[in-house]
């Protein structure tokens, strides 16, 4: 019942989340189209070859605004983790097993992100429906990852490992918080991909134009292997 409800309220959450981010494509699409008109009215000397290297400089902006945005992400855990270290060192330390609920989240977040490099591969070969069907499958075993973050939750409970109230500890709260942070982040790489598979369908994508798969590849990715630090740390410093 409750993974039921988990998954209605998620499912809902990802279309507002989408809707929005299109609305906000929209506004940021009507926007470049006035600068362009403006662009070109100003510059009406300037030839076609000069108006295409300018929307490629444009395109070529985007990855380093997401490398950017990564670095402070990681920086943020990098924060999170060196509190949990100091507030360990201060006693009072609750000791817990891990969920095995959490050792399945991280095996399909590994081969969710082997999917997507495969994807990747058939989408530069111009084999669209092979690409689809395998980012098709990194977007499944993406839910699967969430779905079982949920359950390990559950499972925390169940041995009384609780993020707040009078019988819980800093050690557990420390837990909640950062697999909950990173499970913000991963809902917003799960909209990425969904986005991509509509592109993907529609042929928007082109051995010579994959810009939007690529820098959905590389949060996704990065989301991998952010994951995967998070885990071992969680996993050996307790």
């Amino acid at each position: 019942m409750i993974l039921t409800i988990v998954l209605v309220v998620l499912t809902s959450l990802l279309y507002f989340l989408y809707k929005k981010k299109k609305n906000l494509e929209k506004q940021v699409l009507n926007s470049d189209i006035s600068s362009e008109k403006n662009i070109k009215t100003k510059t009406s000397s300037l030839s076609k070859e000069q108006l295409e290297s300018f929307k490629k400089h444009k395109l070529k902006a985007a990855k380093p605004m997401l490398w950017i945005s990564m670095v402070s992400m990681a920086m943020v855990f990098a924060g999170l983790t060196s509190g949990y270290i100091v507030r360990r060192a201060e006693g009072n330390w609750l000791y817990f097993d891990i969920p095995y609920s959490f050792y399945i989240s991280t095996i399909l977040i590994i081969f969710s992100s082997i999917f997507l490099i495969i994807a990747k591969g058939k989408l530069k070969n111009n084999e669209s429906k092979n690409s689809f069907f395998l980012t098709l499958l990194t977007l499944i075993f993406g839910f699967g990852f969430l779905i079982y973050q949920f359950l390990g939750w559950e499972n925390l409970k169940d041995i009384n490992v609780y993020f707040t109230g009078p019988t819980s500890n800093a050690s557990g709260s420390f837990f909640y918080v950062i697999t909950f942070l990173h499970l913000l982040h991963l809902i917003g790489g799960l909209i990425s991909l969904i986005i991509v598979l509509f592109k993907i369908q529609k042929n928007k994508y082109s051995p010579e134009n994959m810009l939007g798969f690529e820098l959905s590849s590389i949060f996704w990715h990065f989301l991998g292997i952010l994951w995967l630090y998070l885990f071992i740390f969680l996993l050996y410093i307790r």
